[in-house]
């Protein structure tokens, strides 16, 4: 029997990892018909509110926030609600690289007075726990 055939037939990552997944939050800003804005918004306003929702979505490897984990590097609002997210992961091969931009989006787009939303992933620069605020680098135990 070749090595080849001795790894197809073990366990796959998914073994190791199935549970892992972005679990959606109980959103702190949400649109409704009663709190609808129009453009131009009140851009500060409106990126304190994303922020606000981007600190209730948790890395599931990572019990931390993404937004105190450092994973959001770039935060965009426009006067037309359109936002702009450049984010990364803690590692390329992070097991919820699929899920957690689009829940970031999701996030982003509760918000009211968002237009549309655009989450860009980058590994430049790669994480790393000095990306972390002072809180999440003590969780960690750094």
């Amino acid at each position: 029997m070749s090595a080849a055939s001795n790894l197809s037939e073990g366990p796959g990552l998914q073994d190791f990892m199935g549970g892992l997944e972005v679990v959606e939050p109980d959103w702190i800003h949400v649109k409704t018909d009663r709190n609808h804005v129009d453009p131009p918004v009140d851009v500060e306003t409106v990126r304190e509110a994303v922020i606000d929702n981007l600190m209730l979505v948790e890395d599931p490897e990572i019990p931390i926030n993404i937004y105190d984990l450092g994973l959001i590097y770039d935060l965009d609002v426009s006067a037309d609600g359109s936002v702009r997210v450049l984010m990364t992961l803690t590692a390329p091969n992070c097991p919820v690289a699929g899920s957690l931009p689009e829940m970031v989006r999701k996030g982003v787009l509760n918000v009211p007075g968002t237009t549309g939303c655009e989450v860009d992933l980058t590994w430049d620069p790669p994480w790393g726990p000095e990306k972390a605020s002072e809180d999440a680098r003590l969780a960690l135990g750094f």
